[in-house]
């Protein structure tokens, strides 16, 4: 792969590294025929975030042809977050003094290189070691959530701005009364008496759309969310909200001709229905092979599979089973398995993991129930 940014498009795709740095610690990196796609995905596997930079974005793009080197499969590689947004760490300096961005893989040597030309003739030229990975995926359908609110970016930035920086979760409600409102989340547990509890309402007005069937609430991470708005707002592009339900994930997008991005994120479960929807985290053997007739996945439409490539035979990476609208009495609650959850946020014993994580053969598919709709899961590089 060779890429080469100019211009302004240095700046937007710092901005981009510095939103994927609020929610992984690593950032996946596939060239791709319909652009250069940077991924990541948190902790507890219940946030993803997808930047896809089309050709025009560049001033140059060449994708790795599979026959470039003998062998191999589609190019997809991760490097580390830290190490890579040190390249990227001083936005201003970017705008100020760099011309041209120059990124290549060099498989070799096993590494990324990103070469910053800037004024002068000073080149700066960072190599970034990297690693052989599967395809971090998330498959969804924005066009079945029933809710969908378009804002302008600063709008929604000046909503969060009143909220303390050390707050985890924000509650959205919507009605189709016209009224959106963003209030302060606060565990059950907590003394409200001993705590500031933030609300502010926006009117149908402020909306480019307004989409809102019946009243709803969901409660997602403000942490990502604020790292989207951020983007959104140096980019100018309005930011697309779909939702549902609580329990199901919501989505953020924007969209332009040079770019397309998409935020994911787990939304709170409703507390009377916790215990009977939600599912341990910690890693489970599938009861039969690829048996997943149980598993309603219409519901939540999405789904994902990234483990790393290694050894023959190495087991799948950790990852959360998926959630079952009309889980059994057996499922286990998240609060009753303490020990084997995964760290990270959000909060594993209320929110929902988005992803199905489980290796699959390149002509395995995955039939949604009740819809009659196919959809592939890849799996694109296995062991031979």
């Amino acid at each position: 792969m060779k890429c080469i940014v100019t211009g302004g498009n240095v700046k937007a795709l710092g901005k981009a590294v510095h939103s994927l740095s609020r929610i992984g610690d690593e950032v996946y990196i596939e060239p791709l025929q319909e652009g250069l796609s940077l991924r990541a995905v948190n902790a507890s596997r219940s946030a993803y975030a997808c930047f896809l930079f089309a050709p025009l974005f560049f001033q140059h793009y060449v994708p790795v042809e599979s026959k470039s080197v003998p062998d191999a499969g589609p190019v997809r590689c991760k490097v580390l977050m830290k190490s890579f947004l040190t390249v990227f760490r001083s936005l201003s300096l970017l705008e100020k003094t760099v011309e041209k961005c120059l990124i290549s893989l060099r498989f070799c040597a096993s590494m990324l290189r990103v070469q910053l030309h800037c004024r002068y003739g000073v080149v700066k030229t960072h190599d970034l070691s990297f690693q052989e990975c599967e395809s971090l995926q998330a498959v969804f359908d924005t066009e079945q959530c029933t809710h969908t609110l378009r804002a302008p970016p600063r709008l929604l930035v000046d909503a969060v701005v009143h909220f303390p920086l050390t707050l985890a979760e924000v509650t959205m409600g919507a009605s189709p009364g016209g009224k959106v409102s963003f209030r302060s989340y606060l565990e059950e547990e907590t003394e409200a008496g001993r705590t500031m509890v933030t609300e502010l309402c926006l009117s149908e007005d402020e909306f480019q759309v307004f989409h809102v069937k019946q009243e709803t609430q969901v409660t997602f991470c403000l942490k990502e969310f604020r790292g989207l708005l951020s983007f959104a707002e140096s980019s100018n592009l309005p930011l697309n909200i779909h939702f549902d339900i609580p329990g199901r994930p919501a989505i953020f997008t924007l969209e332009d001709p040079l770019l397309e991005v998409h935020l994911v994120l787990a939304t709170l479960s409703e507390p009377d229905s916790h215990s009977s929807q939600m599912t341990s985290c910690t890693p489970k053997a599938v009861a039969s092979a690829y048996d997943f007739t149980s598993d309603d996945i219409d519901a939540y439409m999405i789904a994902m599979e990234t483990t790393c490539a290694g050894t023959e035979g190495a087991s799948p990476s950790p990852s959360p089973t998926f959630p079952t609208p009309h889980a059994s009495s057996d499922t286990e609650d998240l609060d009753s398995d303490p020990e084997g959850t995964v760290p990270g946020t959000p909060p594993q014993k209320k929110f929902r993991s988005l992803f199905f994580g489980s290796v699959l053969n390149q002509s395995q598919t995955l039939m949604y129930p009740g819809s009659g709709q196919e959809v592939l899961a890849e799996d694109s590089e296995g062991e031979s």
